[in-house]
């Protein structure tokens, strides 16, 4: 016998706690993915009780919650916050960039949806806009501490089995949107100056 669909308002339950806990991916959360789509509305409004918005891509396959736009700022500082904001350093918001911009080239050439990159490739192109260093290690090391703490954010997944690869989640082009990559060689000039010396061993 098939078991019964569970009802309604625990679908609800299940997906508002998942969306909680953090970003909620059609791969990796088929289930509660498959309810959240015809249950949108109502975890809209459940979700807006607590200071909240919901944002569904579906094309991208994710979802997450965010602070509702429309409140002003007293409105915000007087209900307790449930998503944390998170300081990032200068060095991970430069990975971001970088991996944004990939994700933006490689959308162009349209070859696949999945944005796949080895450890090695990553170092290198980060390790681009790093100051120059006599201790290669230590600047290893510093790259693969920045690589750690994008994952730990959900920007990128290693590749089960394969620790040396990762994938470029789509949810990054959420958080990093088009106008803020347009004005992706300005802010790397910015970063080069708060690199020391003013100059970065850029791509030319």
């Amino acid at each position: 016998m098939t078991a019964p669909a569970a009802p309604p308002e625990l679908e609800l339950s299940v997906v508002v706690t998942h969306l909680v806990k953090g970003v909620l991916y059609r791969d990796t959360h088929e289930k509660v993915w498959r309810q959240l789509l015809p249950l949108q509305a109502q975890v809209r409004d459940y979700v807006a009780v607590l200071g909240l918005t919901v944002v569904v891509d579906e094309a991208e396959g994710y979802a997450f919650l965010r602070s509702h736009p429309d409140l002003d700022e007293e409105e915000q500082s007087a209900i307790p916050r449930l998503v944390p904001r998170r300081a990032l350093s200068f060095h991970v918001s430069l990975v971001l960039a970088l991996l944004r911009k990939k994700l933006a080239e490689f959308d162009v050439s349209g070859a696949d949806t999945r944005l796949i990159l080895s450890r090695d490739h990553l170092v290198e192109m980060v390790r681009t806009f790093m100051p120059e260093s006599t201790n290669e290690t230590r600047l290893i090391d510093q790259i693969d501490a920045h690589l750690n703490k994008i994952v730990e954010l959900g920007f990128l997944r290693r590749i089960k089995g394969q620790d040396a690869m990762f994938e470029v989640r789509r949810i990054l082009k959420a958080f990093v949107d088009g106008q803020w990559l347009a004005e992706f060689d300005q802010r790397l000039a910015e970063y080069a100056t708060q690199l020391g010396g003013g100059t970065v061993r850029g791509e030319g």
